[in-house]
């Protein structure tokens, strides 16, 4: 089974976000906590879109395995 086929492991940051009780906060803190997350889920596709260009460089160059 490939990385990206498996599971989410539970208990994992997404998984702790996405349980957190957003009742304690403030509108503004809410909007702090919504800039945050949109940098966040940038850094992140830029990771994943490098990675997959990294992956389509080396496949060219090594042939892709099936």
């Amino acid at each position: 089974m490939d990385p990206e086929d498996r599971p989410r492991p539970r208990g994992d940051a997404a998984d702790r976000l996405a349980t957190e009780d957003l009742d304690p906060y403030s509108q503004d803190e809410l909007t702090a906590r919504i800039a945050q997350l949109q940098a966040e889920i940038a850094r992140v596709t830029r990771h994943r879109d490098n990675a997959a260009a990294h992956r389509v460089a080396a496949d060219a160059l090594f042939g892709k395995k099936d």
